[in-house]
């Protein structure tokens, strides 16, 4: 069948395919920017009409309304990474989170996380029938390959994104065509710390070298400190507005890369209008699949790759938790953990963990004796390699514990670093 026809017989609207839908399944959802917004406003209305439907997503941009109180007994929401919209399904117990880094979930579709419909969003056909998943690539092109329906919210204004996004319309079961902006998100504040933090990360980058770096203020704050740069390249999760000003100042070009040579290589987007902009037909621009991008072995295969990481808190031991507050769940593991390790496996590789040295407006240190009683480490203290705040940096790597506790102190805020010394000292007496 010619790939128009194949199209046209698949069209269908929101509400009619749900029918396709049944209780007890999973669904499979797309993430970030990536989110269905029509199917999720879609399945939140009609959610009286399911019974023991779980849902897998990571991060959502958007409202999220499958996730409000009034579905929890209709949907259960399944993640390994949790977000503002979903903290409260997660913590009132409608919602279950499970431990996992980020590149094995395509591995565990279907087999750990079962997928019997992916819902997801793409871009309308090219020539050749082929659509792009756009803004998340991650696991959005492994779930519609091992799910046994496939709805696909194509929209007419998803940028097009190359690399491996592409999926052709006879892979997708239902086609429901819509026409909304992506979700954006807005830059985040960079004040006179997160300024700091930019700065001493940015004097452990040099010409040449490839990031993987996040989304938010510190990161933003590295990328503002790098116009003096040159050659820089990317590799990493994700990326948003910072690089692209980079990119237009020619700071970043990739040309020292010893992979994907001059490319911007990541596996979802988030950002503004001017990201999208930016990425939409963008050779320049590659996405493929989390189990790719974040596999420690690929990212190791850029020379000097330079991973910057945040996190909550950081004891004296080097333990690093980013992805709980104590027992209470915040957000996942996500990438980090690669990425410090792919950092160490590459050559001359750094990783670094950067953080405000303090949190609750600086009535609470983040660098502390001993990490929340519950707390789950993300990078172990075998991993750690260099930890900056507005402080300063504290290099870990090889160092003993004696030598780690002296330098963490030395970049925590001034107001903690006495309690810090008298804590280590009672805690390694305890430890003898």
């Amino acid at each position: 069948m010619d790939w128009k026809n194949e199209y046209r017989s698949r069209l269908t609207t929101a509400e009619e395919v749900l029918s396709a839908i049944h209780d007890g399944d999973t669904i499979v959802m797309s993430e970030c920017a990536g989110v269905p917004r029509t199917m999720v406003q879609t399945l939140a209305a009609n959610h009286e009409r399911f019974k023991g439907v779980k849902i897998y997503h990571m991060l959502t941009l958007g409202e999220g309304e499958c996730l409000a109180p009034e579905c929890y007994e209709n949907f259960c929401h399944l993640t390994n990474f949790v977000g503002a919209n979903s903290r409260q399904a997660v913590w009132s117990g409608s919602g279950s989170f499970f431990p996992a880094y980020f590149k094995d979930v395509p591995a565990m579709l279907g087999r750990e996380i079962a997928c019997d419909v992916a819902i997801i969003t793409v871009t309308p056909p090219d020539d050749f029938g082929y659509c792009s998943v756009g803004l998340s690539c991650d696991y959005a092109v492994s779930a519609a390959h091992k799910a046994k329906v496939v709805i696909a919210e194509m929209n007419s204004l998803l940028p097009y994104t190359s690399g491996g996004t592409l999926l052709h319309v006879s892979e997708l079961t239902h086609i429901v065509p819509v026409c909304y902006q992506p979700p954006t998100l807005a830059p985040a504040h960079i004040g006179p710390v997160e300024e700091a933090i930019g700065r001493n990360c940015a004097s452990l980058i040099a010409d040449g070298d490839t990031l993987q770096l996040g989304i938010g203020a510190i990161p933003d704050a590295v990328l503002a400190e790098l116009r003096d740069k040159q050659h820089i390249g990317i590799h990493t999760e994700m990326f948003s507005d910072g690089v692209v000003d980079l990119v237009e100042a020619g700071v970043i070009d990739g040309q020292c890369k010893t992979l994907h040579k001059g490319k911007l290589v990541a596996t979802f987007l988030m950002g503004t209008r001017k990201l999208y902009d930016f990425v939409d037909h963008n050779p320049m621009v590659e996405l493929f699949g989390v189990d790719y991008v974040n596999d420690p072995c690929v990212i190791a295969r850029n020379n000097n790759m330079v991973a910057i990481n945040s996190c909550i808190e950081v004891d004296l031991q080097g333990q690093v938790a980013s992805e709980s507050m104590g027992t209470r769940q915040f957000s996942g593991t996500g990438g980090q953990v690669d990425y410090v390790r792919g950092a160490a496996m590459s050559k001359g590789g750094r990783s670094i963990m950067a953080m405000p040295s303090t949190a609750a407006h600086g009535k609470v240190s983040r660098i502390v004796a001993t990490l929340a009683p519950g707390a789950a480490v993300t990078t172990s203290r075998n991993d750690v390699d260099y930890v900056v705040t507005e402080f300063g940096i504290a290099h870990l790597r090889g160092k003993t514990i004696d030598q780690r506790a002296e330098a963490l102190i030395g970049i925590a805020h001034p107001d903690f670093r006495e309690k810090l010394k008298d804590d280590y000292n009672q805690w390694y007496k305890n430890l003898k």
